[in-house]
């Protein structure tokens, strides 16, 4: 072994050693898709070509690329601290931020727990339900409910609530006690919708069925995504989300929304709970929040679980033995803050709201194209499902993913649906380019 790096040790051709994530690695170290810089709208690959970003990096730069307020803000936090140790001592970032969330979060939701990605808030979330029902004398609460076709991140928590067979099938037995809603898409009866689908909202009536199944006494928490991002963009049909938190309310279970994708303006509002108006007891958030600069997330909780945790333990207890060794890391906090400006400043959340009719149109364009058999959308989000190939699922839209890329688009694809989630800072001629250059891909395939 050598103790020196060789300018062949970083050539973009030695890409062996790394394991990539959710990635068919063969075929892409045969052929790779490298890039080396970004700024606002665009990426730019090894070769020099520019890229549009029509996903936001992973549903996560909602202000854009590389944006200075951002970059210089982190800039400063290095050099001034690196680190501050999260247990037992604290840093002003890290109350500055939470008290600004708290600010916007809806209703009385105004409290934040730190993390450092989607998995682990979601994780979070679950750990918080179980010991919230165990410190008020309720421990027999541990079943969790999770949805079809869910996706809420890669730790086990996650995957157990989670709902998508690919995510689960490697890793055996996952943790007990939990059940499965089903999801709500139908291409029967809700293809081409606009918006929010006007079928399904019974669906949230086998929430009934589980109670009666499991026990109401036996039920922590409901988990779901207000809008199921990774598994294609499915959105809830019109008074679905309300039915769940009527639900939940009756029999004393606890409401968890998934946002990470949907939190900060995907919608063109604060958070999906504003938008549909439905009140949970926990949210988890990431990508956003620090516009995907530097590794963070949170869950938010209403103040009555924050509360009970306080008023349950004695004085000068840790109240929940949880915790992350980079939660509220100082330069997480530097990148939320300055995204929390950023947003602020240029009323990006107002912006999408204004943009998604645009976007609306221009999506459902899509309608009548080959290969195209749904569209469907919600704020600056839009799912384009195309038929399958015979005996290869996936196929198609992983044929189209690669073909985008070839014309300078970056989207997401997900089984047989391209998922799209730009920038919010996107203009309606970009609008329009995505639009055509993914007509023209998937008119083109076989």
């Amino acid at each position: 072994m050598t103790d020196t790096l060789s300018t062949s040790d970083l050539s973009p051709n030695n890409l062996e050693a790394c394991w990539m994530p959710f990635t068919a690695n063969r075929p892409f170290k045969a052929n790779p898709r490298l890039f080396v810089s970004a700024k606002d709208m665009h990426y730019t690959t090894v070769e020099g070509r520019k890229i549009l970003d029509g996903i936001a990096g992973m549903w996560c730069v909602n202000a854009g690329h590389c944006r200075p307020p951002i970059v210089e803000a982190v800039q400063r936090q290095v050099a001034k601290m690196d680190y501050s140790t999260a247990f037992q001592m604290g840093h002003p970032a890290q109350f500055e931020l939470a008290s600004r969330l708290s600010a916007i979060l809806p209703g009385d939701i105004d409290h934040a727990f730190f993390c450092n990605s989607g998995s682990e808030a979601v994780d979070t979330a679950l750990k918080i339900a179980l010991a919230y029902h165990r410190v008020r004398g309720e421990g027999a609460r541990t079943r969790l409910i999770g949805r079809e076709r869910g996706y809420h991140g890669v730790g086990f928590g996650g995957i157990s609530v989670g709902g998508i067979a690919p995510n689960r099938k490697f890793f055996g037995p996952l943790l007990n006690g939990v059940d499965h809603l089903p999801h709500t898409h139908n291409l029967e009866k809700n293809a081409f919708t606009k918006g929010e689908p006007g079928w399904g909202a019974h669906l949230a009536d086998a929430l009934e069925g589980l109670v009666t199944l499991h026990d109401a006494s036996t039920i922590a928490a409901v988990i779901v995504e207000p809008v199921a991002g990774s598994t294609g963009v499915l959105i809830p049909p019109k008074g679905y989300l309300k039915r769940l938190r009527e639900i939940c309310d009756k029999h004393g279970i606890l409401l968890i929304f998934d946002e990470v994708i949907t939190g900060f303006g995907r919608l063109g509002a604060s958070f999906a709970a504003d938008y549909f108006d439905v009140l949970p007891d926990m949210i988890t958030a990431a990508k956003g929040l620090t516009n995907g600069t530097v590794p963070m997330s949170a869950v938010f909780t209403r103040k009555g679980i924050y509360d009970t945790f306080m008023d349950a333990a004695p004085e000068g207890a840790i109240e929940l033995f949880h915790g992350y060794t980079y939660s509220g890391h100082p330069l997480a906090c530097a990148a939320a803050l300055a995204t929390l400006n950023v947003y602020r400043d240029e009323d990006l959340f107002a912006r999408a709201h204004g943009l998604a009719g645009y976007w609306e149109d221009a999506v459902h364009g899509l309608r009548g194209t080959k290969n195209v058999i749904d569209v469907r959308n919600l704020g600056l989000v839009a799912g384009i499902e195309v038929a399958p190939r015979d005996g290869k699922p996936g196929a198609r839209a992983a044929d189209a993913f690669l073909k985008c890329y070839e014309k300078g688009l970056l989207v997401r694809q997900t089984g047989d649906i391209i998922a799209l989630s730009p920038p919010l800072i996107i203009e309606k001629e970009q609008i329009d380019t995505i639009v055509s250059i993914l007509g023209d891909v998937l008119s083109a395939l076989d």
